[in-house]
């Protein structure tokens, strides 16, 4: 009797110890995209990517039981990449456009956003409208509405392409162009980076982000989307924004 009790024992107890393994093991992995460049939405921090975006994108996990893949990638790629099936989600302080939209499902936004414009200090580009003028050079990231919206109403001759917003800046830094024109958030950030630099007073655009999914999967869309809907209406987006955007 003592024996069967012995190896009932030994059996329970090591099904609890390979339960939480097998469990692990068993979890759906949500496959995402963005590119870790754009504080404070999405950067390193001791070799881990965090930021607004990557922490809701956490949340949403959490709240639906999967375990976050993330891939660093070119901006540009990363819709293609949710449009291919390559990723799952896409991510990035992307706005919201109808040309997009063509392409993948747009969740609920999820935040609201502004186009800024950096210049130097002792800059004679004080408006939106002297960045018409014959010779000036505006730097955006590729690919993003700074970039489209900057290439329509200024021209293809006065755009300079970098493949991330750091990159625009530190052309700006070095004379290499004279304006940059990206979301204000990481303007921000760029700014109290870099000494000489200011962002101007002028709003250039505003717009509204949200996660992408593949047109072809309704059911996680529903998902993904629904989560969302529960964390913006519980306050945890708005907490997680907090986190890194301080009210003034």
């Amino acid at each position: 009797m003592k024996k069967t009790i012995s190896l009932l024992l030994c059996v329970i107890f090591c099904f609890a110890c390979l339960a939480p393994a097998a469990f692990a093991a068993d979890q759906k992995t949500l496959k995402v995209a963005t590119n870790v460049a754009f504080p404070p939405y999405e950067y390193y921090e001791d070799e881990k990517a965090v930021g607004i975006d990557v922490d809701i994108m956490q949340a949403i996990c959490d709240k639906l039981g999967y375990k976050m893949e993330l891939n660093d990638m070119e901006f540009g790629s990363i819709i293609t990449a949710v449009a291919s099936g390559k990723v799952d989600v896409g991510f990035g302080a992307i706005t919201i456009t109808e040309e997009r939209a063509k392409s993948v499902h747009f969740t609920t936004s999820y935040s609201t956003g502004i186009q800024s414009i950096i210049v130097k200090e002792d800059s004679p580009i004080a408006s939106v409208e002297d960045l018409h003028g014959a010779k000036i050079k505006i730097g955006v990231q590729q690919d993003t509405t700074g970039d489209i919206y900057a290439t329509g109403d200024f021209g293809e001759d006065h755009i300079a392409r970098f493949n991330k917003g750091a990159d625009a800046v530190q052309a700006l830094i070095t004379g290499k162009c004279d304006a940059v024109i990206i979301d204000n958030s990481p303007a921000e950030t760029f700014v109290a980076q870099n000494k000489g630099l200011k962002i101007l007073p002028t709003v250039y655009a505003e717009e509204e982000y949200g996660f992408e999914l593949s047109l072809d999967n309704d059911e996680l869309y529903n998902e993904v989307n629904g989560a969302l809907e529960e964390l913006l209406k519980d306050g945890t987006v708005q907490k997680i924004i907090d986190t890194y955007i301080k009210a003034e």
